[in-house]
Order: C-alpha cells, then sequence, then structure tokens
C-alpha cells in the first residue's frame, strides 16, 4: 500500500511539474529568440542608415569596412541588396539561407523582417533578418543578416536542463516526503495488520500503538485496542466460568453418587437393580464430561509455549498404557515406528493428549478382533503420529462435524464418551502449530494423523519419507 501512495503521490507531482515547466520552457526559448531577433534588428538598422550612399553612389564606402568587422567579431555574415536583389557589399562569412529570400521580399516592401519565432535545442537553422533602406520614403535596397543558432541552441538548452534539474530535486524531494508521509499515514495500519496477526496466532495480549498516525487512525487502533481487550476479556470470562461450573459440580456430583451407591443394599427388586446400575452409570458419565470440560478449558488457556518432546517415546507410553483395555476389549494395539527418535515441538502434554483420544476412539469402535495400529514417521519437516483403526468408519458428513464439542456420532449415541475427546486434541494440535487429519482406511477403518512441526535443530536426522495425501478429516464416532 506505501508504494501505491508513493506512485500516486509521485504522479500527481509529475503532472504538476509538466504542468507549470513546460509553458515555462516554451517561453524561455520564445525569450531567447526574441533577444536575438532584437539585437539582430538593430545591428541591421543601423547598417541600413550607413547604406544610403552605398546605394545612391554605388561607393560601398565604410560599409564594408563595418560589414566585415561585424562578421569577424560576431561570424554574422550581412549583406546589402538593392532593389533589383544584386548584391551591393557582403561580408566574408556570407550564405544565403533558408527564409532569406521570403525576408528579403517583406523587407523590399518596406517591412522589417525576422524569424524564426522560437529556436528549439535540436533543430539546427539561422535566425534571418531583413530590414529596408529608406531614402525619403524610397526603398532602395535591403539588409539582411544571417545568423548561426549554435549559442541560442545553447542557452535554451541550457534553460531546459536547469529546469531539468530543478524538476528532478523536486520530483527526489516529492518521493522522500511521499515515503514519510506514506508511513506516517500507514504506520498505524501496519501496525494493525501485524498485531491482528499476532492475535490470530494466540497471543491475545498484542495491541496497536494508538497514538501514531493521523487522527482517524487513531481513533481506529484505540477502538480495535478496545474491541480486543473485550474480546479477551469474554474468553477469559468464558473459559473461567467452563473451568469453574465444572469444578465446582463435582463436589455435588460426587455426593449424589454416594448416596446413590448407598441405596444399592436397600433394594432388592431386579428391575430397581437395574435401574440403580444406571444410575450410577450416568453419574460416571457425568463425572467423565465434567473432567473433559476442565481439560478442554486449561487446553484453550495454554499461551503456545512450546517444548521439545520424543513422539516416538511419547506413542511408546501411551500404547503401553492403552494395551489393558484393548486385551480386555479383544482389540490387537501396536505401534510401528519407522524414527526413533522422533522430535516434536508442541505444547506441554500435546502429543500425550491428543494420542490418548485417538487411541481410545480407535480402541473404542474398532470392536473385538479389531486391530489398531499406532505409526511414528518424520515427514514435511515435522512428524506424523497415525492412529489406524479397523471401525465401522464415517461418513463424509460426520467427519465434518466430528470436532464439534460434545458432538456424536447418530449409530454410536449408546457407547460411553462426552463428546469432546477430539475437540480437546484437536486445540491442542492447533496450539502447536499442527495440524489434525483424516482419511478413510482401506478397505475400513479410519486413520487420524497427528502432525507436529520438528524443532529448529534435530539430533540423528534421518531421511524423510514421502507423505501421503491428508485430508482434514476427523475419525469416526469422536469422543
Amino acid at each position: 500500500m506505501r508504494r501505491r501512495l508513493v506512485i500516486s503521490y509521485l504522479l500527481l507531482m509529475v503532472l504538476v511539474l509538466i504542468a507549470l515547466e513546460t509553458p515555462l520552457a516554451l517561453t524561455l526559448a520564445t525569450r531567447e529568440t526574441d533577444r536575438v531577433r532584437a539585437d539582430r534588428l538593430a545591428d541591421a538598422t543601423r547598417f541600413a542608415s550607413l547604406a544610403g550612399p552605398a546605394l545612391r553612389g554605388g561607393v560601398p564606402g565604410p560599409l564594408d569596412t563595418e560589414l566585415r568587422s561585424y562578421d569577424e567579431l560576431y561570424g554574422i555574415g550581412a549583406a546589402v541588396v538593392d532593389r533589383d536583389r544584386r548584391t551591393v557589399v557582403a561580408s566574408p562569412s556570407w550564405r544565403t539561407a533558408v527564409g532569406a529570400a521570403e525576408a528579403l521580399d517583406t523587407a523590399l516592401a518596406g517591412q522589417q523582417s525576422s524569424g524564426p519565432e522560437s529556436v528549439w535545442p535540436w533543430e539546427v537553422g539561422r535566425v534571418v533578418v531583413a530590414v529596408p533602406i529608406n531614402d525619403g520614403g524610397e526603398v532602395l535596397g535591403a539588409v539582411v543578416t544571417v545568423t548561426p543558432t549554435e549559442d541560442l541552441r545553447g542557452t535554451v538548452g541550457a534553460w531546459w536542463a536547469l529546469l531539468a534539474g530543478i524538476g528532478t530535486l523536486a520530483v527526489v524531494a516529492c518521493v522522500v516526503l511521499a515515503f514519510g508521509l506514506a508511513g506516517w499515514v500507514l504506520r498505524p495500519v501496519t501496525e494493525l495488520d501485524a498485531v491482528t496477526h499476532e492475535i490470530a496466532e494466540g497471543d491475545r495480549g498484542a495491541r496497536v500503538q494508538h497514538r501514531l498516525g493521523p487522527p482517524e487512525l487513531r481513533r481506529l487502533a484505540a477502538s480495535f485496542n478496545n474491541m480486543a481487550d473485550v474480546v479477551s476479556d469474554v474468553m477469559d470470562r468464558q473459559r473461567a466460568f467452563v473451568a469453574h461450573a465444572s469444578h465446582q459440580l463435582r463436589n455435588p456430583l460426587t455426593a449424589l453418587r454416594l448416596r446413590v451407591e448407598e441405596l444399592g443394599p436397600s433394594l432388592t427388586d431386579p428391575q430397581g437393580r437395574a435401574e440403580h446400575r444406571l444410575a450410577l452409570e450416568e453419574t460416571d458419565r457425568l463425572a467423565l464430561v465434567l473432567d473433559a470440560l476442565l481439560t478442554l478449558a486449561r487446553a484453550e488457556r495454554q499461551e503456545n509455549e512450546r517444548v521439545t518432546v520424543d513422539a516416538a517415546e511419547v506413542a511408546a507410553s501411551r500404547v503401553a498404557a492403552w494395551m489393558p483395555l484393548a486385551r480386555h476389549r479383544s482389540v490387537a494395539l501396536r505401534l510401528a515406528t519407522t524414527a526413533v527418535p522422533a522430535y516434536a515441538r508442541t505444547v506441554p502434554t500435546a502429543v500425550d493428549q491428543a494420542l490418548d483420544a485417538l487411541i481410545d476412539n480407535a480402541v473404542k469402535f474398532s470392536g473385538p478382533g479389531g486391530e489398531v495400529t499406532v505409526t511414528v514417521a518424520r515427514r514435511d519437516g515435522g512428524v506424523v503420529v497415525e492412529v489406524r483403526d479397523t471401525g465401522p468408519g464415517m461418513t463424509e458428513s460426520q467427519l465434518g462435524q466430528a470436532t464439534e464439542r460434545f458432538w456424536r456420532a447418530p449409530d454410536v449415541q449408546n457407547v460411553d464418551g462426552a463428546g469432546l475427546g477430539l475437540t480437546i486434541a484437536a486445540v491442542l494440535v492447533d496450539a502447536s502449530g499442527g495440524r489434525l487429519t483424516m482419511r478413510t482406511g482401506k478397505p475400513r477403518g479410519l486413520v487420524a494423523g497427528l502432525w507436529f512441526p520438528g524443532p529448529a535443530e534435530e539430533p540423528g536426522d534421518a531421511g524423510e519419507e514421502a507423505a501421503p495425501p491428508a485430508v482434514d478429516r476427523l475419525p469416526a464416532g469422536a469422543g
């Protein structure tokens, strides 16, 4: 934008200079030409006053000496002709020139003639002046001078060069002032753009200096800061409310569960015992939802502090932690690592919690006899952790909703889960500068992928593998 403003200012300045200097340049050329013509007319008039005896008596007299001295001193050819156009006296360098015949006709008609009106630096010509010689009202002849224009063209060119220099200095000054003015005007906009990107990347404390630029942009910067403060305050209040509400609900929920448990021994009816068991399961599910809400509130509140972790080591520990549950559900859970170690730069616990959510979903929905494979590899300048399952998968329309809070696939509403696991994983991965991707497995199931950026310097850097095409999708029945 600064360049466009400077170009606009410069174009305006150039148009103003052209509008001002072009008439001035023409005027200077005409003025210098008029000055030379006036001098030549004066000289020719003086020669005409001396030419009377030469034309009447046929004796040159002092006129010959005058013309010779004039030619030697100024390099200007001059001649005296009679009314029959015969040359009576001429200087040594006298040569006829273009326009001399027309000037002589005008002079013999009794009028002075001089031309051209203006001499331009690129034209090679002569200034021709003719003055009639009168005697008692009778025209006896004429005096003609032919002046070279080298000096005149040089003078006009010098004036034009001066104008061009002044114009160039004006343009340079305009460029300098335009850059300064554009910088002063656009500095708040530039800073506003930078701060907007900082806020979008997670730095909610970034603000714009509202004492820069013109008053209108200062008000804009102040309004932006006020808006950012309000949005930040609203987000803090929302997250605080979620955290406080989740925390405060745990105590009455715990008390409620204890009371429900105490009712168990007093129930003798089989149907009552079944309802009692369902009530306990609902309290457990509600406790799970509260724990997930607390985790999500903490994840969204992180200020994007990054640490370097070994994703392969973390994956091995999480697979070992989920192995008992996988055996209990008759699911084959295994780890396949192609890069050890595989360093990634993430926010704290991002790999751990994201893997927990993905492995939980994969084990939960693969069913007895299913297989879940966790792979770790280095790709695209970072680390890819994939969790492949053999579950039922999801439709295209369901994939786009999987990260929404509390969303559950219609066919898994009765499966345990709060619908927040992938939401938490997505928040942590995004805060780490990574991405959560998904593609349909072959022949069935889903492949959930986590990509995290690698550190600036990684020990034992190994060759990278070609990354398969990734689609921003999310796992089936997420929760």
